[in-house]
Formats: C-alpha cells, structure tokens, sequence
C-alpha cells in the first residue's frame, strides 16, 4: 500500500485551508472572539449535526488565534459556516486537494476531516502556505545523470501559480509556529516544538478511534507530512 497517494481522513490538519479562506475574505483575523460552546448545525439536506472536542470539554470565548493553535472543533465548524462549503472546496481544490468534488456529497463535517484526502495533496496544499500562497506542485525527481555525468532527466523547477495573497498564510503559519497559542492543549513543553527553529509552523491532525494520526510541518524552505496508521484502516492502541 503506497500511503502517500492513498485516501485517507485527515483529521483536524485540513483546518487550516478553512481557516486561510475566512482571513482572504476577512470573515474572521485572528483576534476575532468567538464561542466554544455546546453548538448544533442545521445544513439543507443534512441530519442536525453537534460536534465536540477532541478533550471532551469547551472552553468558552475563544480568540481564533487559540482555537486554531488548540485546534477546538466548534469554532472550525462555524468557520466553514461562514465560508460556505462551496468557496471551502473551490479553495482547497486550488491549493492541491484534488479528491473534494461536488459540495452536495459534504456537510460541515469536511473541516474536521470528513472527507478522504491524498498526502501528497496534503503536503501541496500546506506547501502553499509555506511559500506564501503561491502552490508548487511536487517533483518526485530534480535531475538524473549516469557515470558519465551525462544528464538523462533534469526537471525544470519554475514557479507555480499564486493561489491567495501572501497576507492570510502568514497569518496562519504565525499561528501555528506560536508555542502559546498551542500550549492550552498541547502544553507547554510538546514535540511540536524544534529546539533552536523557532519558526519552524506545525500541525497536527487526529481521526476518529485513532485510525489517522498527522503531523504537518513547514518553513519557507522545507515541508515535511507524516502520517501513523494502520494500513487496514484498524483504530490504532490507546496504550
């Protein structure tokens, strides 16, 4: 099984694309207040839908900068409520996701993972934060030459197409590189945290009884996916 182009949910690691939408269109900055509370959403066609927290718990107003860095699931929802699952998909298809099709098949359940992704769109679609909204597809080969140092395949890198402005993926790998807005779930002292690269932006991303577990992390120069799992889809040990 080649996980790297498999199907696989990707947990809370797609808020961010939701959340790099609401800044372009200025629905929400990161100092926007918002309540993580006990909330239910209605969507046309749709059973009622109440999601919780990956703690189990609710923590009350919340700035988005601390409900992305802790990764709270109701602010996302309402996130993608003010976005529209339309523009959502629109979005990310633009920045590499390449397995979201037509809205109808979604509910507000896709910003917390509910539909399957690739990891190598997972890894083009951050890569367009990371390079401040320009996408740059992935190049599996750079250059190929034999022992005479003749060149058999070179491949050309040239620079892709910008997507969003450089302003709302500042503002979310800021967040994500920012051991504060994190620390309420994670702690102060987590893994995420790469002694003397402070800049280095991370992002986690957790599936139901464990079955998917992610971990994203970037800077401007270098972008690293990695995936844990079972291969047949089994929920992983708690121990």
């Amino acid at each position: 099984v080649n996980v790297t182009t498999s199907l696989r949910q990707p947990g809370s690691a797609i808020k961010p694309l939701n959340y790099v939408l609401g800044f372009y269109k200025k629905i929400i900055t990161p100092a926007s207040l918002v309540l993580d509370i006990p909330t239910c959403f209605r969507s046309p066609g749709q059973p009622l839908y109440c999601p919780g927290n990956y703690d189990g718990q609710f923590h009350g107003p919340t700035q988005v900068r601390f409900a992305l860095g802790n990764s709270f699931n109701i602010p996302a929802v309402k996130t993608l409520a003010f976005n529209g699952l339309e523009d959502f998909i629109a979005t990310a298809s633009a920045m590499g996701i390449s397995t979201f099709k037509d809205p109808k098949n979604y509910g507000l359940s896709l910003t917390l993972g509910g539909g399957e992704v690739k990891m190598v769109d997972l890894a083009t679609a951050f890569g367009v934060l990371a390079n401040q909204g320009i996408r740059q597809d992935l190049v599996s080969l750079l250059k190929v030459e034999d022992y005479t140092g003749k060149i058999l395949e070179d491949s050309a890198i040239e620079e892709g197409n910008r997507i969003l402005p450089p302003e709302p993926c500042y503002l979310i790998s800021h967040i994500f590189l920012d051991n504060n807005a994190r620390s309420a779930m994670f702690g102060e002292s987590s893994y995420l945290i790469v002694t003397g690269h402070p800049e280095v932006a991370v992002k986690t991303g957790t599936t139901n009884d464990r079955r998917d577990n992610w971990t994203i992390g970037y800077t401007p120069s270098f972008l690293v996916v990695t995936w844990v799992g079972n291969n047949d889809n089994k929920p992983m040990s708690y121990v």
